[in-house]
């Protein structure tokens, strides 16, 4: 979301795809395949941000090979960690990441200067939870949301995600809402405010954009509802993540009821970048590629040389023979003939 409120403040957003880095991080994939999902990435990227109505006039996609493979880069490689050198080589004014690169940034405001590099500012996020409670990984599907997720495995990776009741820690859940939902639902709810009070949008335009994750009756300042049964108390709508977060730690909310909300309110997000995916022949042909499917892989498979290992003594070939140390020794060389005596004379 930080990346849309760049954009719609009017900055000039660089993304790098970071190929290199990604060959370098424990080298999980070869070459040809991260080639192939950087173009992926940009195709998701550039979806999701065209879903939410999102200007991408003003946004670049730079990969990391594109630079990080030249001599000047890596003769500065040698003098200085390469992931702080990329603000440079990019040449931007600042740079965004999560809380995780805080040690990278300080490492770069701290060297950049000494090799004659202007310092730029950095500016972070904090990290949202995993599903299942604690750091998101790219290496267990069942921690995140993949953007192109069918609605049944969204159902599912929800359902099966922790989310204790009263628990506001580690509770990818509900942190989802807050760091994702509310923030495309309030984006939602400006959006329609401004297309109505505009004299140059009409009534049809304005209902086909999309709405913010509400139910209906809800007061017009909700940014989430999570509906729930009338015996249980009807559905709840809340004006902001602290208020619905403050309920949820005194047990006001039900997790099976937050996580029936969340489900819908992925899928609907969602539909649209699927829709997309799906009539892109490009697209779909980049994550074949960079995602093979392990079954479409031919596994090579090193032929062994055949050696001969001769078996023990008394075994195979060799049953029935007398071991080496039980041998007869070898008959005794034969003594040469006695030169007869010469007669005395």
């Amino acid at each position: 979301m930080k990346i849309s409120d760049f954009l719609r403040a009017g900055v000039e957003v660089t993304i790098l795809l970071a190929d290199v880095h990604a060959f370098l991080d424990n080298l999980k994939a070869p070459l040809n395949l991260v080639e192939f999902r950087t173009k992926y990435y940009e195709y998701l990227i550039r979806t999701v941000l065209e879903s939410l109505d999102i200007p991408t006039d003003k946004l670049t996609f730079v990969t990391g090979s594109s630079y990080q493979l030249t001599r000047d880069y890596n003769l500065d490689a040698y003098r200085l960690a390469a992931t702080a050198l990329d603000e440079e080589y990019l040449d931007v004014d600042f740079q965004f990441g999560g809380v995780d690169q805080r040690k990278i940034f300080t490492f770069a405001e701290l060297y950049l200067p000494r090799l004659g590099y202007t310092k730029r500012a950095h500016l972070m996020n904090p990290m949202v939870p995993g599903l299942g409670g604690g750091k998101m990984s790219a290496s267990d599907p069942n921690s995140k949301i993949d953007l192109l997720d069918t609605p049944e495995v969204v159902k599912k990776k929800i359902k099966a995600a922790f989310c204790e009741e009263g628990n506001i820690e580690e509770n990818g859940v509900l942190s989802f809402v807050g760091a994702v939902l509310i923030p495309i639902s309030e984006l939602r709810k400006e959006r329609i405010l401004a297309a109505t009070t505009s004299q140059a949008v009409s009534k049809d335009q304005i209902d086909k954009l999309a709405k913010p994750f509400v139910a209906d009756g809800a007061p017009e300042e909700a940014v989430f509802s999570i509906g729930r049964d009338e015996k249980w108390g009807g559905p709840s709508h809340y004006t902001s993540f602290k208020a619905l977060q403050d309920d949820f730690a005194e047990k006001k909310v039900h997790p099976g009821d937050l996580k029936n909300a969340v489900t819908k309110a992925i899928n609907e997000l969602l539909k649209p970048v699927r829709e997309k995916y799906e009539v892109n022949a490009g697209w779909k042909d980049i994550e074949a590629k960079a995602y093979p499917s392990p079954k479409d892989e031919k596994a090579v498979k090193k032929k062994k040389e055949k050696v001969y290992h001769p078996p023990p003594p008394g075994k195979g070939r060799n049953a029935g023979k007398p071991p080496a140390d039980d041998a007869a020794p070898p008959p005794a060389e034969a003594a040469p003939p006695a030169a007869e005596a010469a007669p005395p004379s």
